[in-house]
């Protein structure tokens, strides 16, 4: 049988691998599941496992904290020894995280295929960690999973077309499964919100929350918003505030969402904050507006079809559209069967 090794260590990956690993049980794939630790507590780790009835990790490594080159380096010597003891037939990896370079590079070194999903996304912006490390990890994988023609394009600019293949997007699987769960929907009535009459926020990039002028800037926008601001913090930017001294009077605050809970804040809300590249995406799965706290988005589709607009950018203009880039959801099937079809060749 064949055995694939998936690395994950932040949110993002652990809603992408919900449908994937399904997708591989039902193709005879025996996964084995390696947690970075890269999002460690209950609110960004463990509920995620629970709700999106994904195994227990296979191995955990316990890794997170310090600079981003203190990070994957540990990573890189803490997964290399896993790799080569359990000798996977593939590696796995989502999106642009230290996790995912980290896993390119300790599996790349060891002759091990490397299986990029969300690959070919870019945001020309080379200061930004993320652009680094899923370039970087582009050029490592034997296969790339794109989940739109954009991502194939910006691939081709850079000389990769090898093992590059259109599947849709693994977001689009989850939010549609999510979306029909009844789990979390009583969010809204909980936090003493009324459907349509909020906002919902997230704010994590190390852009937005290492400097303390940008995250001043980012929590004035906030508190100038005209109605209800719902925020999630995360822990990395609670700690940052308190850094610099920055209060959220005004903003409603919360610990950490699940998942299911998130999609339900979502849906029911009139607009979504987000400097996230996966939640501009889930907003537009529930047709909400978004503005994305940062000067550039991988994801210009969106922006295109009129749903998202950057924060600094003019107001919301463009007449919105569907976007048929995201495919029909079945995204993780297609990576699932590509995967067997490659160790069968």
């Amino acid at each position: 049988m064949t055995r694939i090794a998936t690395v994950v260590g932040a949110r993002p990956q652990f809603i992408k691998a919900g449908p994937v690993s399904r997708a591989f049980e039902d193709a005879g794939i025996a996964e084995v599941l390696i947690h970075t630790g890269q999002h460690f507590d209950d609110g960004m780790s463990d509920v995620f496992f629970r709700e999106l009835g994904l195994a227990a990790p296979d191995h955990h490594l316990g890794i997170s904290g310090g600079g981003h080159g203190d990070m994957t380096g540990r990573m890189l010597i803490a997964l290399e020894p896993v790799l080569m003891n359990d000798r996977p037939d593939g590696l796995l990896i989502y999106g642009d995280t230290n996790s995912t370079l980290a896993g390119a590079l300790a599996a790349a070194k060891l002759d091990i295929p490397v299986f990029h999903v969300e690959a070919g996304l870019r945001s020309f912006r080379r200061a930004q960690p993320e652009e680094i490390n899923r370039r970087v990890a582009d050029h490592l994988s034997t296969l790339l999973f794109c989940p739109t023609p954009q991502a194939i394009s910006n691939l081709a600019e850079e000389g990769i077309s090898r093992g590059v293949m259109l599947v849709g997007d693994v977001m689009y699987d989850a939010a549609l499964q999510a979306a029909g769960r009844p789990e979390g929907s009583d969010i809204v009535a909980r936090l003493g919100l009324t459907a349509g009459e909020y906002e919902v926020a997230t704010v994590h990039r190390a852009e937005n929350t290492d400097d303390d002028a940008t995250l001043a800037k980012v929590v004035d926008f906030l508190k100038a918003r005209p109605g209800t601001v719902v925020l999630p913090l995360h822990p990395r930017t609670k700690a940052a505030l308190a850094r610099a001294g920055l209060t959220l009077d005004g903003v409603t605050v919360t610990e950490p969402l699940g998942y299911l809970e998130m999609t339900h804040l979502v849906k029911a809300s009139a607009g979504v904050l987000t400097d996230s590249g996966g939640l501009q995406k889930e907003a537009y799965f529930h047709r909400v507006p978004c503005v994305t706290l940062r000067d550039e988005t991988e994801w210009v589709e969106t922006v295109e079809a009129g749903w998202n607009r950057l924060w600094q950018g003019p107001d919301f203009s463009r007449p919105r559209r569907d976007i048929d880039a995201y495919g029909d959801g079945g995204a993780a099937t297609r990576i699932a069967q590509a995967i067997r079809e490659f160790m069968a060749a």
